[in-house]
């Protein structure tokens, strides 16, 4: 069988610290205060931002695939994205590297942090015909909260492992696991 695979964003297909550190140091956050992995409306309320400011200050021009995800990209007909990431700089991130998947959702699309069942809907596809790649522990909760195998994306020096996880050393060794 043929799995469709789904993606976080941030963290899984780009490279994106430099960015998200980066608007908020613009907007005087201490460096040790940052982290990651979170709806960033409520990144921005933690560390007593604006979500509006912290959007002026992300430079999408900053976030830059991991080496090999275009190759592996290139390969699929299928896709999609699921991410905590805002909608307008996600959306200009996918616009900008020419990225075309079948659904991009972003914070807006869930209340509260990112869920695949949206996804899942939208693509007209059940647990069973997919795999999710992420790079955090909600990532991992998403996928085997439905059943869905769990792939981490082991390229992102940040991602930890966990028992249970399918650890992809390199974006194209996804192609094996899709099958087809």
């Amino acid at each position: 069988m043929t799995l469709t695979a789904i993606f976080d964003l941030d963290g899984t297909l780009l490279d994106s610290d430099a960015a998200l550190v980066g608007a908020f140091l613009t907007l005087g956050v201490d460096r040790d205060a940052i982290t990651f992995g979170h709806v960033i409306a409520e990144e921005c309320a933690r560390l007593g931002l604006s979500l509006d400011d912290y959007v002026a200050a992300y430079d999408t021009g900053a976030a830059m695939p991991f080496p090999g995800v275009e190759g592996l990209l290139e390969h699929l007909d299928r896709w999609a994205i699921c991410s905590n990431k805002h909608p307008q700089s996600g959306r200009d991130e996918l616009t900008r590297l020419g990225w075309r998947p079948q659904v991009a959702m972003f914070a807006d699309a869930f209340s509260g942090p990112k869920r695949l069942e949206p996804v899942l809907a939208a693509m007209d596809l059940h647990p069973g015909e997919v795999v999710f790649v992420g790079d955090t522990a909600h990532d991992r909760w998403c996928a085997t909260a439905l059943g869905i195998p769990f792939a981490l994306a082991g390229w992102n020096p940040r991602a930890g492992s966990a028992p249970g996880d399918i650890v992809l050393a390199t974006p194209t060794d996804l192609l094996d696991l899709l099958g087809g």
